[in-house]
């Protein structure tokens, strides 16, 4: 007997995207999801990400999580 689709947990979207980690540079800057480098770059409406205190955001949308290079922007640095 084969499996059909109703047979298989179904996986909640967030979890799928959580995996998903992009690593942007300062010319990145302001920080915004969907990027337009992103397929489907209308998936969702476009969220400014405070990304430069912490160096790490997640998309409140779709869970893509950012990661800055260099880590955290220092002020006066």
């Amino acid at each position: 007997m084969s499996a059909t689709p109703t047979d298989k947990p179904a996986v909640p979207q967030g979890e799928v995207n959580r995996e998903r980690l992009i690593e942007v540079s300062a010319a990145d800057l302001p920080l915004h999801c969907p990027m337009p480098s992103m397929l489907l770059w209308n998936a969702h409406p476009r969220v400014f990400l405070p990304i430069g205190a912490s160096g790490e955001e997640l998309c409140p949308y779709c869970g893509t999580r950012y990661r800055l290079k260099g880590g955290p922007v220092r002020a006066g640095h």
